[in-house]
C-alpha cells in the first residue's frame, strides 16, 4: 500500500479559499488541510474571475494552480460540462502531477464535468462530493407540496432554467459521472434526492470542522461588538451567501415580529454587501427595522469566528433544500443554539427542542416564537448551545470526514 508521503491527492474546485463564497471551497479547503498535515501531498486545481490573479501559488502549505475562467451565466448549462477555456489547462496539470487520487468538489461552473474524465486518465480513483443539487438540477431546488422530495421534471427544469434550459445536460452529466469511482453526499437528504432523481454510486459523509479551533479570543471578540456597536444587544446571526434562497428575507420579517417582544435586538448580517445586500437593506427600511440591522460585508474565518462568538442565536432559514449548510456545526462548534429550517440536511444536524428548533421557514410568526423564546430563556439557551457543541464534537468532526473519506482512497491506492 502506497504510503502517506508518496500519495499524491489533487482536489478539484471552482473557487477556494482565502475566498470562498461557499461552503463547498471551505469545506474542500480544511479536507486538503487535514490530509497535508498526516502526511499526504496536496495539489488544488480552482479557478480565478480576473486574468491577472491566475498563476501558481503556494497556500496553507500547498500546490494551489489557479486558473483564470469568466463568462456570462447565460452559457452556465453548456460550458460547466465542457469548458474549452479551462479543460486542457486541467488536463496538463494533472498529466504532470500524475496523481494517486482526484478529488473533485464543486466543478458545475467553470472546471466542467468533463474534468472527471481527464482525472481519470491520469489518476488511479476519481471522486465527487455533491455539495448540492447541481448534478440534476441547474438551481436550487424549491419545495414542492411542502417537501423537496420529488423526481424532476423536464417542466421543473424549464421553469427554472427557462431560455438556459438544455435538455441535454442531465444525460451528459450523468455520462461523465461512470468516471467516479464513488460519490459522497454531504447529507442524507442530498443522497436520496439525488438517488430519486438517478444518480447512483453515493455515500453519506458528512461535512467536518476542527473544532479545536474554535476558541474565545476575549479581545478580538470585544473589538468586533464595538466595531459593528453591538454592545448590550441580543445578536441573532445570519450569515453566508446572501439570497432569498437562503431566507434572506423571511428573516427580516420575524425580526420586525421579534422587536416587539424584545428589545435590543441586533441582526448581524454576514456576507458580501452585493445586489441581494441592497435589497434587504431597502426591505429593512420599508418594514422599520433598519436601526435593528448590522451588515458586516463578507468576513474572513477568523472574523466569523467572533461572529459567532457574540451571537446569542444563529438562524439558518434557508426555503429551499439546504444540503447540509457549515453555518449549523460552526454554531455548535461556538456552543450558540441554531433555529434551522425544516428544508434539507439541517434536519440531520439541529435536534429538536435539544440544540435548537426545527421551524418552516416560510412560517414567520413561528420563527418569531423561537426566537423571542431563546432571547427570553437564556439558561434554555445555553443547554442548547452545549448541546450542539457535543452532537458536533461526536459527528461532525473535521478528523471523523478525513477517516472516511480515507478508506475510500486506500481501497485505489
Amino acid at each position: 500500500m502506497t504510503n502517506n508521503k508518496e500519495m499524491k491527492i489533487v482536489f478539484l474546485a471552482d473557487d477556494f479559499p482565502p475566498k470562498s463564497l461557499g461552503g463547498a471551497g471551505i469545506v474542500a479547503c480544511d479536507l486538503a488541510d487535514g490530509l497535508k498535515k498526516r502526511g499526504y501531498e496536496i495539489f488544488v486545481i480552482t479557478t480565478v474571475q480576473k486574468k491577472e490573479e491566475e498563476g501558481n501559488i503556494n497556500m496553507f502549505g500547498f500546490n494551489i494552480f489557479k486558473i483564470y475562467s469568466n463568462y456570462h451565466p447565460r452559457w452556465q448549462p453548456y460550458l460547466s460540462l465542457y469548458n474549452p477555456k479551462t479543460i486542457l489547462k486541467v488536463e496538463k496539470i494533472i498529466k504532470r502531477i500524475k496523481p494517486d487520487i482526484v478529488h473533485a468538489h464543486n466543478i458545475h461552473y467553470h472546471l466542467s464535468y468533463d474534468s472527471l474524465r481527464v482525472a481519470k486518465k491520469y489518476a488511479k480513483a476519481v471522486f465527487l462530493t455533491a455539495h448540492d443539487v447541481m448534478l440534476i438540477h441547474t438551481g436550487k431546488l424549491m419545495p414542492k407540496n411542502g417537501n423537496c422530495m420529488f423526481k424532476l421534471s423536464a417542466l421543473d427544469q424549464i421553469k427554472d432554467a427557462k431560455k438556459r434550459y438544455n435538455p441535454f445536460r442531465n444525460i451528459i452529466i450523468k455520462h461523465y459521472l461512470k468516471y467516479v469511482d464513488r460519490i459522497f453526499a454531504v447529507s442524507n437528504t442530498l443522497k436520496n434526492v439525488l438517488e430519486v432523481n438517478g444518480i447512483k454510486n453515493i455515500e453519506t459523509i458528512y461535512n467536518g470542522i476542527d473544532i479545536g479551533d474554535w476558541q474565545i479570543n476575549t479581545k478580538e471578540v470585544e473589538n468586533f461588538r464595538k466595531k459593528f456597536g453591538i454592545q448590550n444587544k441580543k445578536v441573532i446571526l445570519f450569515g453566508g451567501r446572501l439570497s432569498g434562497a437562503k431566507g434572506g428575507e423571511v428573516i427580516l420579517r420575524a425580526i420586525s415580529l421579534a422587536i416587539k417582544e424584545v428589545k435590543n435586538i441586533v441582526l448581524l448580517v454576514a456576507g458580501d454587501k452585493d445586489w441581494y445586500a441592497e435589497k434587504m437593506i431597502k426591505l429593512t427600511r420599508e418594514i422599520g427595522i433598519y436601526e435593528n440591522i448590522r451588515f458586516t460585508g463578507w468576513l474572513q474565518r477568523e472574523s466569523m469566528k467572533c461572529a459567532f462568538f457574540v451571537s446569542d442565536i444563529c438562524v439558518t432559514p434557508s426555503i429551499y433544500l439546504d444540503p447540509f449548510n457549515l453555518f449549523n456545526i460552526e454554531a455548535g462548534a461556538a456552543k450558540k443554539p441554531v433555529i434551522g429550517t425544516c428544508f434539507g440536511g439541517t434536519m440531520e444536524i439541529i435536534i429538536e427542542n435539544k440544540t435548537g428548533y426545527i421551524v418552516n421557514p416560510n412560517k414567520i410568526e413561528l420563527m418569531a416564537e423561537k426566537i423571542i423564546d431563546l432571547l427570553k430563556n437564556s439558561e434554555k439557551a445555553k443547554q442548547f448551545g452545549e448541546a450542539g457543541h457535543k452532537r458536533v464534537a461526536e459527528h461532525f468532526l473535521l478528523n471523523l470526514q478525513i477517516d472516511k473519506i480515507l478508506k475510500w482512497y486506500k481501497k485505489y491506492v
